[in-house]
């Protein structure tokens, strides 16, 4: 389980508590079984808990709620994430500087 994922299904849940396993793993492009995978082990973690609609008519449709851990971890996930995405863009801008340099003749 990477982080990204962990942080996908998080996102979405505290977005719609309500959508359910097929419908996270159609809007993160992840299979089924590992949507069902990460939500058994966020459970297991505590930062998820499982509510079920009593009055609903399908008495399958489960509500996913985030714990404050789960809140707390996502926030900690999100900090992580956007600290390598911004060493990967600083990485990326000095390449295209190189390039750029390059492509004119810098290096001759």
């Amino acid at each position: 389980m990477t982080d990204q994922s962990e942080l996908g299904v998080l996102r979405l849940l505290e977005d719609s508590p309500s959508r359910s396993q097929r419908e996270v793993a159609s809007e993160l492009g992840m299979s089924l079984g590992k949507v069902n995978y990460l939500l058994k082990a966020l459970l297991e973690k505590g930062f998820v808990k499982i509510q079920n609609f009593r009055n609903s008519s399908n008495k399958r449709a489960y509500a996913y709620l985030l714990t404050p851990e789960g809140v707390a971890a996502k926030a900690e996930l999100t900090q992580r994430f956007l600290a390598r995405k911004i060493a990967e863009y600083d990485a990326l801008r000095l390449e295209i500087e190189r390039l750029h340099q390059e492509s004119k003749g810098g290096d001759r």
